[in-house]
């Protein structure tokens, strides 16, 4: 997944190691001149002294009694919001209690949890939530009434005899010579750029004519690759890249489902332009090309196969747009889920998902991300301060709504819900049919190549590749491995690794349960 386009590279990393700092009333009091009703004279005699101390204003006095008083109790205010139940100037609902950074001596004889928290008895709450009422899935009629406009270029029903989910749209001169131009996604990828050149010089070839009027072969994805993050999509998209029949749009993650249709590329930057959703389908127009080029007979082989598929590993679980919309709904729920869209649109879509010890994956979206002072004591700090704040969340709130919650998210340091994958793919199971969903391992996928693309390739329903397209296939090298720097930082902390397996147990149990899949549990990785 592409750093400009995560969302965690724009999160302020918040530091656990917490400090008295000096108070502004306190700072001021000792370079404050105390004036008074006399001058000292060193030549004076005690007495006089004793004598003239009477006359200073009772009122001064009990108004430097008083100052000292708020002092201390500022002071102790502070103190105390170390406190969930902080009595003074708490700062959020989800205050932190200091977090001990270990050193690497003492990370080595860590307890596998931290004293703020009783694993077991998180462990208990979540099972006990697990077991919820599935969401009620919107009527389609308010799902296109979010957006009438994005709708209507939408056909209910797409061409017969052609595979990929396309159709012909009428096509105005007008417009043609302003083709690609204005598309958003030229401007974030030179690739996509490169590629509107090619389609704009035989645009005029690949038109259909129907007596007076002209149209344009329109596609959607047949299917999409929607998570999740550091799980091995990216390789997965390079490699079916290798298929004759699989034809991909030029950019791996538009995100445009989650986030640029609403105009947010990267949150932190604010709402900038929404891109259109004819940008959207432009990405697509290749594809389009050539399965229009088999359809008029100008090509050699049944063109009407081709498929064609997007990877935007954030379509899964990213529902962050909502907040920043103007709306009446309270909650912290999202009213709309990127399925729902989904769904309206092509009922029929293939997901596909993959997924990784989510101990793992936590560790690898850490390193993947540049940050300063990255280590695994550092890392500890940060799961140790998430899972504390997911803990004060599901105190109060119920599983779902916490893992949606996106005040939450943004105040944990690490990435902690994106491997709560049950809650997810549960939501996605609510409107698509589990024959609609292939989940894989990454480390299936890692350790038998072979045997997992061809459940891919079944799964899309296209041919077995030859000899030569094989040896092709499993010689590409890995895509997206671990930077040099990041590997040198080493392994998790033990410590670490255990107290996350804990706190994963009740969802791996729930994910293995639903998949029928006890490798899922993750239990021997």
């Amino acid at each position: 997944m592409s750093l400009s386009d995560c969302k965690y590279g724009s999160n302020t990393h918040m530091d656990y190691t917490h400090s008295l700092h000096s108070l502004p009333m306190a700072e001021n009091y000792g370079k404050r001149p105390v004036r008074t009703s006399f001058e000292v004279n060193t030549n004076l005699d005690i007495k006089w002294s004793l004598r003239n101390l009477r006359s200073i204003s009772k009122v001064k006095v009990v108004s430097f009694l008083m100052g000292l008083t708020l002092t201390f109790l500022i002071t102790a205010s502070y103190i105390l919001t170390w406190d969930r139940k902080g009595l003074l100037l708490t700062p959020s609902p989800y205050q932190l209690r200091p977090v001990v950074i270990l050193t690497s001596t003492a990370a080595a004889e860590a307890p596998s949890g931290n004293d703020l928290i009783d694993m077991k008895l998180l462990a208990k709450n979540i099972s006990s939530k697990l077991e919820y009422t599935p969401r009620k899935v919107p009527d389609e009629k308010d799902v296109v009434g979010t957006d009438s406009n994005l709708f209507s270029v939408f056909p209910r029903h797409f061409l017969h005899g052609i595979k990929s989910p396309c159709w012909y749209e009428e096509f105005s001169s007008e417009r043609s010579t302003d083709l690609y131009r204005r598309n958003l996604f030229t401007r974030r990828s030179k690739t996509f750029k490169t590629v509107c050149d090619h389609l704009r010089t035989n645009f005029q070839q690949h038109l259909f004519h129907r007596g007076s009027k002209v149209f344009r072969l329109r596609c959607l994805p047949y299917f999409y690759i929607i998570g999740q993050p550091k799980c091995g999509t990216t390789d997965l998209f390079h490699r079916l890249l290798l298929h004759p029949e699989v034809k991909f749009n030029t950019m791996k993650e538009p995100h445009w489902w989650t986030r640029r249709r609403f105009g947010y590329i990267r949150f932190k930057d604010g709402f900038q332009e929404s891109f259109p959703v004819e940008d959207y389908l432009d990405l697509f127009d290749l594809a389009a090309q050539n399965i229009q080029e088999g359809i008029s007979g100008n090509a050699s082989g049944d063109h009407r196969t081709l498929i064609t598929g997007e990877a935007s590993a954030s379509t899964m679980w990213d529902n962050q747009a909502w907040s920043y919309l103007p709306s009446d709904r309270e909650g912290a729920k999202p009213p709309f889920l990127a399925q729902d869209f989904i769904h309206t649109v092509q009922p029929g879509a293939k997901i596909l998902i993959m997924l990784r010890d989510p101990v793992e994956r936590l560790y690898s979206d850490y390193l993947y991300f540049t940050t300063a002072n990255k280590s695994a004591e550092d890392f500890h700090q940060k799961v140790v301060g998430s899972v504390y704040l997911f803990q004060s969340c599901l105190s109060e709130g119920s599983l779902r709504s916490c893992v949606y919650n996106i005040s939450l998210f943004n105040s944990m340091p690490v990435r902690l819900h994106l491997g709560m994958y049950i809650i997810f793919l549960l939501d996605w199971l609510t409107v698509f049919n589990r024959e609609q969903i292939l989940v894989l391992r990454l480390e299936d996928y890692a350790a038998n190549l072979e045997v997992t693309i061809k459940k891919v390739f079944d799964f899309l329903s296209v041919g077995p590749l030859s000899q030569q397209g094989e040896a092709a296939l499993t010689k590409r090298p890995i895509s997206n491995t671990r930077r040099r720097a990041d590997g040198n930082l080493g392994p998790m902390l033990p410590a670490t690794r255990d107290f996350l397996r804990e706190f994963h147990k009740p969802f791996n149990h729930k994910l293995a349960s639903v998949l029928n899949n006890k490798a899922f549990l993750w239990s021997n990785t």
